[in-house]
């Protein structure tokens, strides 16, 4: 298991290479179901802008960035806890481990944000998106958490080999 620093460090690419995949997911599936690509980034902001953050559909330095900014820092926070928990498992290149790992700390995360967390702190997104496109945004999350390591431990394994 990795020490917290590692996991911390590491927890920063996993969590950005996250951030930024599903992200992407949200975007299409924003295109797709509401006709804009801001809708769900911005639908976050609603932990600062109350409601009225949802009903945003063009981007501002007012709901995207902010929204942006409270699902990176979120998916950072998941990443940490995926690189403690599992992230050995990326860097030995345990695709199936790794993989797995990313889907459970992916489940545990939208279980914390619609059991655990306050109606308030939920992530907003789910407001703009259809069920699929949530399954489709976690599922997304998860495999996104493994990649640092299965990627990077790849690359040490052919450094390895010439070396």
């Amino acid at each position: 298991m990795k020490t917290w620093p590692d996991a911390v460090r590491h927890g920063a690419i996993s969590g950005s290479v996250a951030s930024i995949l599903s992200t992407a997911v949200l975007s299409r599936r924003g295109i797709q179901e509401n006709g804009t690509p801001y809708a769900p980034t911005n639908a976050i902001s609603h932990w600062i802008w109350g409601d009225r953050a949802v009903r945003q559909d063009h981007p501002s330095a007012r709901y995207t960035l902010p929204g942006y900014a409270i699902h990176h820092a979120s998916a950072t926070l998941w990443a940490v806890l995926y690189e403690k928990w599992f992230g050995d498992k990326a860097d030995e290149k345990s695709i199936i481990p790794a993989v797995a790992g990313g889907a459970a700390v992916a489940a545990l995360a939208c279980f914390v944000d619609y059991k655990v967390a306050p109606r308030r702190l939920h992530p907003g997104f789910e407001m703009r998106l259809s069920r699929p496109s949530l399954f489709l945004f976690y599922g997304t999350f998860g495999i996104a958490l493994a990649l640092r390591g299965l990627i990077s431990g790849r690359h040490r394994a052919r450094q390895d080999d010439r070396g």
